[in-house]
């Protein structure tokens, strides 16, 4: 879309659609999997309007993902090194199944785009994730050697917080059709805290 000026508020909701349509198709499809055709169809836009807006598929999943990526990170910058270890971890682990509850699509989008080598994400993931990752480690090792949880790998720790809270989201209709009537997140939450409260608790 041209630059040399401000947008419309016309524009500003066609982008908006593009890249809710986008999330649907490539969530579903992935990267290799869906077209320009697709995303235009699920915006209610023709092809060559859409590509006013976005000049190639690879342009619309890199505007996706730039837009998804804070809202992605969020739940670990909150965590607070003042505050209660075992509290803030679990909090953090209630926060990241609460995005799996509500934002399945997004976490299916991320998934999808690691399986695939993350060629849209490496920079990303070497520089804003590590940095966040390795400040996170530090926050833990400092609770770990204060006595304060349990001593364990801190980035293990991360990785099985990813896993058990995504996997509801990134495995969502295997999920469901095994729990059937249940609705998986009505047990999902107590088990985890009983799961991580276990594991952290310090050793007497």
């Amino acid at each position: 879309m041209p630059k040399d000026r401000s947008p419309t508020r016309i524009q500003k909701r066609n982008r908006a659609n593009i890249l809710e349509a986008a999330l649907e198709v490539f969530s579903q499809n992935g990267f290799r999997g869906a077209t320009v055709d697709q995303v235009a169809t699920a915006a209610g836009l023709s092809k060559p309007n859409l590509l006013y807006y976005f000049p190639s598929k690879e342009a619309i999943f890199t505007a996706l993902l730039s837009e998804l990526l804070d809202t992605w990170l969020d739940p670990l910058r909150e965590i607070d090194p003042t505050g209660d270890p075992m509290e803030e971890i679990l909090a953090y682990v209630q926060r990241k199944l609460q995005m799996s509850q509500d934002m399945p699509r997004e976490s299916r989008l991320f998934a999808n785009e690691i399986v695939q080598g993350a060629p849209r994400m490496i920079d990303t993931l070497s520089t804003d994730l590590r940095a966040l990752v390795d400040d996170t480690e530090t926050v833990f090792l400092g609770w770990m050697d204060a006595g304060r949880i349990a001593r364990v790998h801190p980035r293990h720790l991360l990785f099985s917080i990813w896993s058990l809270t995504q996997h509801y989201a990134d495995f969502e209709v295997q999920v469901r059709t095994l729990m059937t009537p249940e609705d998986p997140f009505d047990g999902a939450a107590v088990f985890l805290e009983t799961l991580y409260r276990r594991m952290l608790a310090p050793q007497s």
